[in-house]
């Protein structure tokens, strides 16, 4: 009932995810990152506080492989979860419990791992990932163009509700935090036209926490 992708850009160093579920508010609860650590999906039958533990294993140094080793360990619902991890320098780790619901596939590759549950098709996190390798320019931008890839080849097996994008760089803070946590139409691509409308602001309203000096005139009434 879910399909992500997560990845790092190689240039700017920024971390990411996108996701999409019939489930409403799937990012609230699946999509976890913090700057300069990395970056964890943490879907199928969720427990929110696998992904908050990953970025906690990672920012102590751990790699994403180790780290979901020690995520795993012990830990006794193991079979009902599904976690993709990428770490700061773009290493991947990625696991799905006996228990994944439906069909469900998982694909890794530099900086980035896509997964999915109770998908149409098998080959739809495999798609995600290379249009996601095909892709240039802004990750935000890369991400969504693999979540559309990712729906054409045929996404979850139903209809989906809800999308996220959560990007982080450099400051404590997620720089876009996007979210279509219900929808009839396609969250996907409401996600994609919402973020059209944020990626311009994305420096502006950065420099503005920062410096509000530096930034740029806010366009209202009283602003000078």
């Amino acid at each position: 009932m879910t399909f992500s992708i997560a990845a790092r850009c190689p240039h700017s160093g920024m971390l990411g995810i996108a996701i999409s579920s019939s489930s409403p508010a799937v990012a609230a609860r699946c999509a976890h990152a913090k700057a300069g650590i990395g970056v964890v999906a943490s879907q199928n039958v969720t427990d929110p506080a696998l992904g908050q533990r990953g970025l906690a294993l990672m920012e102590r140094g751990l790699s994403a492989r180790a780290a979901l080793a020690d995520l795993l360990s012990g830990y006794p619902t193991a079979e009902w979860r599904q976690l993709a991890i990428v770490d700061r320098h773009g290493k991947t780790a990625v696991f799905s419990g006996e228990r994944t619901l439906g069909v469900h596939a998982a694909v890794e590759g530099d900086n980035a791992v896509a997964a999915g549950n109770l998908l149409a098709s098998k080959l739809v996190p495999q798609r995600m990932l290379e249009a996601l390798q095909a892709s240039s320019g802004h990750l935000g931008d890369r991400l969504l163009a693999a979540m559309a890839a990712g729906l054409a080849a045929g996404g979850e097996a139903g209809p989906v509700h809800s999308a996220g994008l959560y990007l982080v760089q450099d400051v404590s803070w997620p720089v876009a935090d996007l979210r279509v946590d219900w929808t009839d139409g396609c969250p996907i691509e409401e996600l994609s036209a919402l973020w059209g409308i944020y990626k311009p602001q994305i420096e502006d309203y950065v420099r503005r926490a920062i410096d509000p000096t530096a930034a740029p005139s806010y366009g209202v009434p009283g602003d000078e």
